[in-house]
């Protein structure tokens, strides 16, 4: 199947991860993850590599986006925006999919991303904030990241990479680190979420360190549909999402 038809065909599949908000034990919003299940590419970064090749990153991010918002029509969305996509004005389009959804909905972007062309990110990320929707930056903590895009860019939510969540309910030195980053982010307006939540033992320690959300396959793994949340993670007297 070449990249066009896949894009246009149901064979493009788009799975669900709840993100917990840690205080009530409620389902927060989902992220929306993009598979390549039965097609040539093997995974979701081959996909993009063709469709930057072949120029159609924009129409793929939207085709993905369209997925997303029809198989989550309830829940506020996290929707992941590939780099090139700033370079092209999809995103900005009025009739993007992005802006058709009743519910919040968060372009998530890794933190990396301003490095490499702030000014262009920043220009269209303007324009979209300014039609209501939020900004999420991602892997926070990954690599030599630069809280100052922090500052730049005053994101709604910011995602503590996977690194600094491993090993966090045994490590005091870096318990006082993640309070740290998420006390700053607070104070800078923006919310928590823990990624890559493994163990009861950790999901305790984030909560403990003040972040608002966790996400993780703890709590539960990306699926299609929607998945709920499990007994053991549901708070008592809170009901399940509707799969």
């Amino acid at each position: 199947m070449e990249l066009r038809e896949l894009i246009q065909s149901d064979a493009l599949t788009v799975v669900f991860q709840p993100l917990l908000e840690l205080g009530s034990r409620r389902i927060f919003a989902y992220e929306a993850l993009v598979r390549t299940f039965g097609t040539q590419f093997k995974d979701p970064p081959s996909l993009f590599r063709a469709a930057i090749q072949e120029g159609r990153v924009g129409e793929l991010g939207r085709a993905i986006r369209k997925r997303a918002i029809d198989g989550c029509p309830d829940f506020p969305l996290f929707l992941n925006v590939h780099p090139s996509e700033f370079d092209d004005g999809w995103l900005v389009r009025p009739d993007d999919p992005l802006f058709q959804h009743e519910h919040d909905v968060f372009l998530e972007i890794t933190e990396s991303v301003p490095l490499s062309h702030f000014a262009l990110c920043n220009s269209v990320l303007k324009e979209v904030r300014g039609k209501g929707i939020n900004l999420a930056v991602d892997d926070l903590g990954a690599g030599y990241s630069n809280l100052k895009y922090i500052a730049d860019l005053a994101p709604e939510v910011v995602k503590l990479d996977r690194e600094l969540v491993t090993n966090l309910a045994g490590e005091r030195r870096l318990q006082k680190l993640v309070s740290s980053i998420v006390r700053l982010c607070d104070d800078l307006g923006a919310r928590v979420v823990a990624e890559g939540i493994e163990t009861n033992d950790e999901l305790s320690a984030v909560r403990d360190t003040g972040a608002q959300f966790g996400q993780g396959y703890f709590i539960a793994r990306p699926r299609f549909p929607p998945p709920p949340l499990t007994d053991d993670i549901l708070a008592p007297g809170t009901q399940k999402a509707e799969a």
